[in-house]
Protein backbone atom coordinates (compact mmCIF):
# COMPACT_ATOMS: atom_id res chain seq x y z
CA UNK A 1 0.00 0.00 0.00
CA UNK A 2 0.82 3.51 -0.69
CA UNK A 3 -0.25 6.57 1.12
CA UNK A 4 1.03 10.03 -0.16
CA UNK A 5 0.29 12.89 2.13
CA UNK A 6 1.92 16.61 2.31
CA UNK A 7 0.28 18.25 -0.49
CA UNK A 8 -1.60 21.30 -0.70
CA UNK A 9 -2.13 24.96 -1.81
CA UNK A 10 1.10 27.20 -2.60
CA UNK A 11 2.05 30.20 -3.96
CA UNK A 12 4.45 30.20 -6.80
CA UNK A 13 8.20 30.08 -5.63
CA UNK A 14 7.15 28.21 -2.86
CA UNK A 15 7.95 25.04 -1.66
CA UNK A 16 6.37 21.77 -0.15
CA UNK A 17 7.63 18.45 1.16
CA UNK A 18 5.34 15.53 0.35
CA UNK A 19 5.80 11.87 1.83
CA UNK A 20 4.51 8.64 0.56
CA UNK A 21 4.30 5.95 3.16
CA UNK A 22 4.36 2.18 1.66
CA UNK A 23 3.50 -0.90 3.45
CA UNK A 24 3.13 -4.17 2.56
CA UNK A 25 6.42 -5.36 0.26
CA UNK A 26 10.00 -5.68 1.25
CA UNK A 27 10.12 -1.23 0.70
CA UNK A 28 14.22 -1.70 1.04
CA UNK A 29 14.64 -3.36 -2.12
CA UNK A 30 12.59 -1.58 -4.30
CA UNK A 31 13.66 1.65 -5.75
CA UNK A 32 10.84 4.62 -5.55
CA UNK A 33 9.43 7.41 -7.58
CA UNK A 34 7.56 10.01 -7.61
CA UNK A 35 4.59 10.60 -10.60
CA UNK A 36 1.99 13.40 -11.29
CA UNK A 37 -0.84 13.88 -13.64
CA UNK A 38 -2.52 17.31 -14.00
CA UNK A 39 -6.10 17.38 -14.63
CA UNK A 40 -6.56 16.14 -18.53
CA UNK A 41 -3.23 14.80 -18.93
CA UNK A 42 -1.37 11.67 -18.85
CA UNK A 43 0.16 10.25 -15.18
CA UNK A 44 4.31 11.33 -16.01
CA UNK A 45 7.04 10.41 -14.28
CA UNK A 46 8.66 12.92 -12.62
CA UNK A 47 11.75 11.16 -9.96
CA UNK A 48 13.77 8.18 -9.04
CA UNK A 49 15.60 7.12 -6.17
CA UNK A 50 17.46 3.97 -6.00
CA UNK A 51 17.75 1.47 -3.56
CA UNK A 52 19.88 2.80 -0.52
CA UNK A 53 19.21 6.28 -2.23
CA UNK A 54 22.54 5.67 -3.87
CA UNK A 55 21.56 7.41 -7.26
CA UNK A 56 18.84 9.20 -8.27
CA UNK A 57 17.01 10.59 -11.36
CA UNK A 58 14.50 13.42 -12.76
CA UNK A 59 12.46 14.73 -15.37
CA UNK A 60 13.58 17.78 -17.38
CA UNK A 61 10.79 19.67 -16.02
CA UNK A 62 11.25 19.38 -12.12
CA UNK A 63 15.89 19.33 -11.97
CA UNK A 64 17.34 21.74 -10.43
CA UNK A 65 14.12 22.20 -8.22
CA UNK A 66 12.79 18.97 -6.81
CA UNK A 67 14.85 16.42 -4.42
CA UNK A 68 13.48 12.86 -3.87
CA UNK A 69 15.10 11.12 -0.49
CA UNK A 70 14.00 7.96 1.00
CA UNK A 71 14.14 6.32 4.76
CA UNK A 72 14.23 2.80 4.67
CA UNK A 73 14.12 2.67 8.37
CA UNK A 74 10.55 4.17 7.93
CA UNK A 75 9.35 2.46 5.03
CA UNK A 76 9.24 6.71 3.36
CA UNK A 77 10.02 8.00 0.52
CA UNK A 78 10.00 12.27 0.27
CA UNK A 79 10.23 14.68 -2.82
CA UNK A 80 11.26 18.30 -1.86
CA UNK A 81 9.72 20.71 -4.18
CA UNK A 82 11.18 24.36 -4.34
CA UNK A 83 10.11 27.21 -6.34
CA UNK A 84 7.10 25.96 -6.87
CA UNK A 85 5.45 27.33 -10.40
CA UNK A 86 1.62 27.08 -11.77
CA UNK A 87 2.43 24.12 -14.00
CA UNK A 88 3.45 22.30 -10.93
CA UNK A 89 -0.04 21.94 -10.70
CA UNK A 90 -1.26 18.08 -10.28
CA UNK A 91 -2.07 14.84 -8.17
CA UNK A 92 1.36 13.62 -6.82
CA UNK A 93 1.31 9.50 -6.53
CA UNK A 94 4.71 7.37 -5.49
CA UNK A 95 5.32 3.82 -6.66
CA UNK A 96 7.95 1.15 -6.65
CA UNK A 97 10.45 1.60 -9.67
CA UNK A 98 12.98 3.81 -10.61
CA UNK A 99 12.29 5.46 -14.24
CA UNK A 100 9.01 4.00 -14.51
CA UNK A 101 6.30 2.38 -11.93
CA UNK A 102 6.88 -0.94 -11.24
CA UNK A 103 3.06 -1.51 -10.76
CA UNK A 104 2.12 -1.36 -6.93
CA UNK A 105 -1.36 -0.45 -6.64
CA UNK A 106 -1.66 2.87 -7.17
CA UNK A 107 -2.51 5.39 -4.02
CA UNK A 108 -4.55 8.39 -3.89
CA UNK A 109 -2.18 10.49 -4.71
CA UNK A 110 -1.57 14.16 -3.06
CA UNK A 111 -3.10 17.49 -4.50
CA UNK A 112 -0.77 20.05 -5.34
CA UNK A 113 -1.54 23.60 -6.48
CA UNK A 114 0.50 26.31 -7.06
CA UNK A 115 -1.67 29.17 -7.71
CA UNK A 116 -1.55 33.30 -6.73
Amino acid sequence: QLVESGGGLVQPGGSLRLSCAASGFTFSVFAMSWHRQARGEEREWIAGISTSGTNTKYADAVKGRFSITRDDAQNMVYLQMNNLKPDDTAVYYCNTGYSQALGQAWGQGTQVVVST
